[in-house]
């Protein structure tokens, strides 16, 4: 019988893709490729939402190649059990009798490399390092018949369906395993049934296009006087008291080209949420109370702080973004609400307990009580595993993206936050908003499985890669071997997928200044907001300006998003919180500082223009203490990045892949030397703390 349904299952997936996939479905799970299940061997207990979750229940799911059994009658949770070794096979989730199919992946990514060659008329060609033995093409969610994929020796061919023609845009997806190696993903958009091939094509849409811009409103520009409110305390210093930026402010520099000139397509803004109008918390050292100017203690979750303008400004600041090609999302707080908040003072016992079984107060404990903790006292975390407590605080979250035009949330504290609060708030957004384009990034310290624990088509979609930046750091302030760097990139692919949307940072508001850590101002190992308080922090030795610089063409570069913290363009220095949030400079750069934002300029460039930069896979070509030297490859076009991560110049050479064409020319960006031996090997000349990115001369 199992085996009749897995033919039945076979069968009617070969038909729904030679005709029309699904229109009558296209809240269900069409719209966006759906993130794949990485399965451990052994039983894997799945909940369906985290996959479809518009859907709360199925028909049946079903697998032609893993044993699928339910853990719930209505197919809400089910159990696949997946052999040893690398693997890619898929399920298919069935309602109405239709079938959805979500990728199954198994066994760990190794070394092995797939990268698209090119096409010819509805045909893709892949290249493989080694003979595939398995592959599965997916377009849009749906499971092409094993006839579309022809395998051979050195790679495979995957044939688009004719309902791609009709489609406008659409994506395939090719996933391969060899006897002993799982390669990596392609992901491959596609423009009315034909692989897009012109990054001018994209839009602000395509989120791997994406150039993220992170600002602190009340830190940005001040576009409207009259709504200005700073405490003005004795107990309040000004560099923790409001300083006047607001969402008049932002749309000016929009209007004006300030991040059209920057190449910047989603502007991630702090939380517009109200806050109290007095001064809470304490430091010491120097004596301070802090007002609420960075919004993360929300008093009335659904209303914009008047210090930041009116509803209608924010309307505003969305329509102009919009007509200048931007998204832009929303920095939301579901953590915690500020005690004053009137939905805690009419539900006070929907906060996690602050005193812990042995009398301890349940005050940062981010690890050991990560669900529970508090951030301080006056803004006590919501016990969001309760039912009656999660569903207002999605509905809070919902009302956002309800009453205004935002693109998606930058989520804080997300792994302070119980895994329900993501499912739901999700599962109502995509229910709701079927047609809209929403993406989700989060904030989460931690390991690859923490982090991607959350990362879900049915949860969120991105989160900061904190753990690349934090290893570049340390190869860049402590002499770390760029290997290890290398290395958590690798990871990261395994965890994520080869095209992730994982936001690559240069800093955040909760950061230190990057430039200030790489010049010197400031040393990795002492405190760095209690610097910010006792000295006046620059950026240190000249280096650190390449070294910011080294890390945005590792940020412009890699599989992901780059992110820009403001003022990082031009290199803002600073300690920690709050020196780190000064007010943001729009002119007066030194010549440095313009040298450095010219250079962001270009990056950013290179990248949106690129579509092996945006859609590319990538594989290390040379690698060693100080050298880091990598390809990506998008149909048949390969961008070559060799860093120098060492404090002298370095001759950086390395074997360029056996299907790249000697006869392509190459072309420096950045003014390095380069050339082929006699070998054939390619050598590039890097400055210290220097890189290259050669792409392909047209």
């Amino acid at each position: 019988m199992k085996r009749f349904v897995f033919l039945l299952a076979a069968a009617a997936l070969a038909c729904g893709c030679r005709s029309r996939v699904f229109p009558d479905l296209p809240a269900a799970g069409n719209a966006q490729p759906v993130v794949p299940a990485l399965l451990q061997a052994g039983e894997n207990r799945l909940l369906l939402t985290d996959y479809f979750p518009q859907w709360e229940q199925a028909d049946s799911v079903t697998s032609a190649a893993l044993e699928v059994i339910p853990a719930a009658d209505d197919w809400s949770e089910f159990v696949v059990t997946a052999p040893e070794g690398p693997f890619v096979a898929t399920f298919e989730a069935w309602t109405g009798g239709r079938a959805l199919s979500v990728a199954a992946l198994g066994g760990p990514r190794s070394e092995a490399w797939a990268f698209s060659e090119g096409c010819d008329g509805r045909k893709v060609f892949v290249k493989t390092s080694q003979k595939p033995r398995k592959a599965v093409a997916l377009w849009q969610n749906c499971r092409l018949p094993d006839k579309a994929v022809t395998l051979s020796d050195d790679g495979l061919t995957v044939r688009i369906p004719a309902d791609a023609r009709a489609a406008g845009r659409s994506w395939l997806r090719i996933f391969a395993a060899a006897d002993d190696a799982r390669f990596n993903d392609l992901l491959i958009p596609l423009a009315d049934g034909r692989p897009v091939t012109d990054a001018a094509q994209l839009t602000r849409h395509d989120k791997q296009a994406q150039v993220l811009y992170s600002l602190m409103i009340d830190r940005f520009e001040n576009g409207d006087p009259s709504n200005d409110a700073p405490l003005r305390r004795p107990d309040v210093l000004p560099q923790v008291d409001y300083q006047g930026g607001d969402l008049r402010g932002i749309a000016q520099r929009i209007e004006a080209g300030f991040f059209d000139s920057l190449g910047v397509t989603t502007l991630w803004i702090s939380p517009v949420t109200q806050n109290p109008r007095d001064a809470w918390g304490l430091n010491k050292e120097p004596f301070t109370r802090f007002s609420g100017y960075h919004g993360y203690w929300p008093i009335h979750t659904t209303r914009v702080d008047d210090r930041f303008g009116t509803s209608d400004d924010l309307h505003a600041l969305l329509a102009v973004a919009h007509a200048h090609g931007m998204n832009v999302i929303l920095d939301y707080v579901a953590n915690h609400l500020h005690i004053h908040s009137p939905v805690l003072q009419a539900h006070p016992d929907w906060v996690t307990p602050l005193y812990l079984p042995d009398g301890r107060k349940n005050l940062e404990l981010w690890d050991d009580e990560r669900l529970t903790t508090w951030f301080d006292e006056h803004i006590p975390t919501l016990d969001l595993e309760r039912p009656e407590v999660c569903g207002p605080m999605t509905d809070s979250a919902l009302y956002w993206v309800a009453e205004y035009d935002l693109d998606g949330f930058r989520h804080d504290a997300c792994k302070h936050i119980p895994e329900n609060y993501w499912r739901m708030l999700t599962r109502k957004m995509k229910q709701r908003f079927p047609d809209r384009d929403l993406w989700q990034i989060g904030e989460t310290y931690g390991s690859p499985e923490l982090i991607g624990s959350y990362v879900r088509s049915g949860m969120i979609d991105a989160q900061f890669d904190f753990n690349i930046y934090h290893t570049a750091l340390d190869v860049l302030t402590r002499g770390r071997s760029v290997r290890h760097l290398a290395a958590v990139a690798e990871q990261s692919l395994a965890a994520y997928g080869a095209h992730h949307t994982m936001g690559n940072i240069t800093g955040n508001h909760d950061k230190a200044r990057l430039i200030s850590l790489a010049g010197g101002a400031l040393s990795p190992d002492e405190d760095h907001k209690a610097a910010g308080w006792t000295r006046e922090v620059g950026v240190g030795d000249s280096i650190g300006y390449r070294k910011l610089a080294l890390i945005q063409a590792l940020n412009c570069t890699l599989p992901g998003v780059p992110c820009i913290y403001q003022g990082d363009e031009y290199g803002e220095p600073g300690a920690n919180d709050p020196d780190n949030r000064r007010m943001m400079r729009f002119d007066g750069y030194s010549p440095r500082e313009q040298a450095q934002r010219e250079l962001t300029r270009a990056l950013v460039g290179l990248r949106r223009t690129s579509m092996p930069l945006l859609y590319g896979d990538m594989t290390t070509l040379a690698l060693t203490d100080e050298v880091w030297i990598f390809a990506r490859a998008y149909m048949g076009e390969f961008v070559i990045v060799a860093l120098n991560t060492g404090d002298r110049p370095q001759q950086a050479e390395c074997i360029l892949p056996a299907c790249f064409d000697e006869n392509r020319k190459l072309k420096a960006n950045f003014g390095a030397a380069f050339g082929f031996r006699p070998d054939g090997r390619l050598c590039v000349e890097l400055p210290a703390a220097g890189f290259e990115i050669l792409t392909e001369t047209k």
